[in-house]
């Protein structure tokens, strides 16, 4: 006889298929579910049962047109748990559009806490950890992204914002820069929101795999840095942390990659206006994020950030 499920959405079709996939549920009594924090793409739920605690994440509608690719998600997320810093996974259920995995404890990690050292060096270690994994059999090229979410807000009816044309000249230059002496693909994770953190003690669980893929390991870092409004200061911890030395060129990758990932952000929020069901106001998210991309393109540093970024790292203080 199934179990019973009470509590949150229990008419969520993907609710039942996550049961019948963990080991030892088709037995229990009693499954309790509850609504976890919204995400701004997918679902998440917690289901509990004799002690057992796992996370149902179910996909939002149509996230393939975001570049998400969910076989990918799989790997990457395994290849994180396998890593130590991704929560387990307990199954992939395409069919059912969600994945399920173990629910790990730890503390949220406010963005004010990543101005202390002792935080940000653990976050590092575990974005470190990712970085090491296996090759994702995904990529992550942000260049090519910010385009696509353009054609295709457009194609759909949604009115691109004008800062997209200047933004988008500030980004061929940029990537003529960082082209010029280019970096080894790394694992990334891609959405390095403190939301994605759980924190225990000295080791930080980064969660949500969903845009992981081959990429440029300062996409990271800066996507960390500036989604989390990090200080001058705490971006240089981080980069010590990272690098253990950094030079004028590490300096300036991350500033342009700060750029790319706010430009990135306020196309995803162009997009997300064709195709989410989700009630949030991704006008004022885009909005936001090209206000904060443009006002650092009129950064003072912008054009030797440019000439830093051309030239090659040092091999000793490059990535990992």
């Amino acid at each position: 006889m199934p179990p019973t499920l009470i509590g949150a959405d229990t008419g969520e079709p993907a609710l039942a298929a996550a049961i019948d996939a963990v080991r030892g549920w088709d037995r229990a009594d009693t499954v309790r579910s509850s609504t976890l924090s919204a995400g701004i793409t997918n679902r998440n739920y917690l289901l509990e049962s004799g002690g057992e605690q796992v996370v149902v994440r179910v996909f939002g509608v149509d996230t393939e047109l975001l570049g998400i690719d969910r076989a990918a998600e799989d790997v990457a997320a395994r290849a994180a748990a396998d890593a130590g810093v991704g929560p387990p996974v307990v199954a992939f259920l395409p069919e059912a559009g969600c994945l399920v995995t173990r629910f790990v404890g730890g503390a949220p990690v406010p963005v004010e806490d990543l101005e202390s050292e002792r935080v940000i060096g653990a976050v590092v270690r575990s974005v470190r950890a990712i970085h090491a994994c296996p090759p994702f059999p995904s990529s992550f090229p942000v260049f090519r992204i910010v385009e696509d979410y353009a054609e295709l807000a457009g194609g759909r009816g949604v009115q691109v914002p004008a800062e997209y044309d200047e933004a988008h000249d500030l980004a061929g230059r940029i990537e003529a820069a960082v082209g010029a002496a280019p970096l080894p693909e790394r694992p990334c994770h891609n959405d390095l929101l403190n939301a994605n953190f759980l924190r225990e003690d000295d080791h930080v669980w980064v969660l949500d795999y969903e845009y992981a893929g081959m990429g440029d390991p300062f996409f990271d870092l800066a996507n960390l840095s500036i989604n989390n409004g990090m200080s001058g200061d705490a971006q240089e911890m981080m980069l010590r942390a990272y690098f253990g030395e950094m030079t004028d060129g590490h300096r300036a990758r991350l500033g342009l990659m700060r750029v790319m990932s706010d430009l990135r952000e306020a196309m995803w929020g162009v997009v997300q206006q064709a195709l989410s069901t989700l009630d949030v106001d991704y006008v004022e998210y885009a909005g936001r994020h090209f206000e904060r991309l443009l006002a650092t393109a009129r950064d003072e540093r912008l054009s030797a950030w440019l000439e830093a970024a051309a030239v090659p790292l040092p091999a000793v203080h490059s990535v990992p």
